[in-house]
């Protein structure tokens, strides 16, 4: 199954609600799986992002329609990114297809 990365942001809701709701952050991971989706990984890190997860998702649509669910609460701001596996992309690599190679 392709995978994503989703990147969250907190909206000052969303902080009010985890800090009031810590529990939030793992119900979060099942109602991903009711789009049919799995979370692999998730961290939550510093900078510009709170959180980092790793979803597989069957499809493009299927993981955008999860993305705008989300963020249709109003708690969070996604960014979603389709990630490829770095074998993947060095097989890509190796097509004898090549713009800038003499």
């Amino acid at each position: 199954m392709p995978k994503y990365v989703l990147l969250s942001t907190l909206t000052p809701e969303g902080r009010k609600t985890l800090h009031q709701h810590p529990e939030r952050i793992r119900a979060v991971d099942d109602e991903i799986a009711t789009f049919g989706c799995r979370v692999i990984d998730q961290y939550a890190v510093l900078g510009p992002y709170d959180f980092v997860t790793v979803v597989e998702a069957p499809d493009n649509e299927t993981v955008a329609h999860l993305s705008v669910d989300l963020g249709s609460r109003g708690t969070v701001n996604m960014m979603t990114l389709p990630a490829i596996s770095i074998n993947d992309f060095a097989s890509q690599l190796q097509r004898s297809e090549q713009l800038g190679h003499n």
